[in-house]
């Protein structure tokens, strides 16, 4: 794994706390007591809001690997995101591996509508951002708030892993492409302009060229702002493992890239759109004499960054508001307003 990943800087398993604090030269006692230090440039850090999964994904080892869904309790994550606001962030990324799943452990109902709410009351967080949503039961009501807090981004991250009914009963995802296309478009309905990404799977066993047929007239039709193409890979100790793993890699691969050339050309169209508009950006860093960012609708890292040119310094972590002059397939460019204030998305 080393070897296939060398820009990891460092390795340990899950159980190697000590390891990874020493790494970080963070003081153990101090950890233990529930102070946390950031690996993430101070502007923007995740927050995990739970643990584990009781959801049975046939390609999934996450239950295996982190055991049944363990929510942490509103307050503790309202502690957690005055303590980073402390520490300069801006941006709070809410993760979980099934995000929607909250709170049904511990308050015996999903509570994620309440938490958000909390949270965007915490006084300087500006960005509230969703990951990692299960289409299966989405609790509608997030929808509400995020349309009525100014500081919950539009933006959902929601794994659809496939769009052929057929290989969602085999992956063992508990939803039809019907249920999922009605989910979608009530979100749509309830947050218009929301910016959706998803990612799915290719060569999950038994899939065939009209599977994957499906799934690229899905996209097409769907038109998903963000899309991520993951080839299945076989983990012992999953239901999917019984399978037999009969898609060969090349094809595999070859299945992903054709995915990625159908969303390739609905990005570029979706940041067409965007020249001549002015969004909200928070300024990520400075390469190459100019600055990188993102808008409300762009993830760290995974999502699209906007190239700024602007003669004014700039901090890292500032926002500001930027003019798109320019449209990439994945990237947008433009120039810093003047001044800043004047303008309001």
């Amino acid at each position: 794994m080393e070897t296939e990943i060398p820009e990891v800087d460092a390795w340990f398993g899950t159980m190697e706390l000590p390891l990874i604090l020493k790494e970080l030269n963070a003081d153990y006692k101090k950890e233990l007591l529930g102070e946390r230090l950031l690996s993430t440039p101070k502007h923007y850090a995740y927050l995990k809001i739970s643990e584990g999964c009781n959801r049975t994904c046939a390609f999934c080892a996450i239950p295996l690997m982190r055991g049944k869904h363990i929510s942490k309790t509103i307050e503790e994550i309202v502690a957690e995101a005055e303590r980073l606001v402390r520490f300069g962030v801006k941006e709070i990324m809410l993760i979980a591996q099934e995000l929607t799943y909250y709170g049904l452990d511990i308050y015996k109902k999903r509570m994620l509508a309440d938490l958000l709410k909390r949270l965007s009351d915490v006084e300087g967080v500006e960005w509230i951002r969703l990951h990692y949503a299960y289409p299966n039961k989405f609790p509608f009501e997030v929808l509400d708030v995020m349309r009525e807090r100014e500081n919950v981004c539009n933006y959902l991250d929601m794994p659809l892993q496939h769009a052929s009914d057929r290989m969602l009963y085999l992956m063992k995802r508990q939803s039809t492409t019907a249920e999922i296309e009605e989910t979608l478009n009530v979100i749509r309905d309830k947050v218009p302009g929301i910016c959706l990404r998803t990612t799915l799977i290719a060569g999950f066993p038994g899939e065939t060229r009209d599977d994957i047929n499906e799934l690229k007239s899905f996209l097409q039709k769907q038109r998903f702002d963000r899309v991520g193409v993951f080839t299945y890979s076989h983990e012992e100790g999953t239901s999917g493992y019984h399978l037999i793993d009969d898609v060969p890699a090349a094809e595999k691969q070859k299945r992903a890239e054709e995915l990625m050339e159908v969303q390739q050309e609905i990005s570029y169209e979706k940041n067409t759109e965007k020249i001549g508009k002015i969004f909200k950006v928070i300024i990520d860093k400075k390469e190459a004499g100019r600055y990188l960012g993102r808008t409300e609708f762009d993830s760290v890292e995974v999502d699209n960054e906007v190239i700024i040119h602007s003669e004014k310094k700039l901090s890292i972590g500032e926002f500001v508001n930027v003019k798109i002059t320019n449209a990439f397939d994945y990237d947008l460019e433009g120039e810093v307003l003047q001044p800043v204030a004047e303008y309001v998305i």
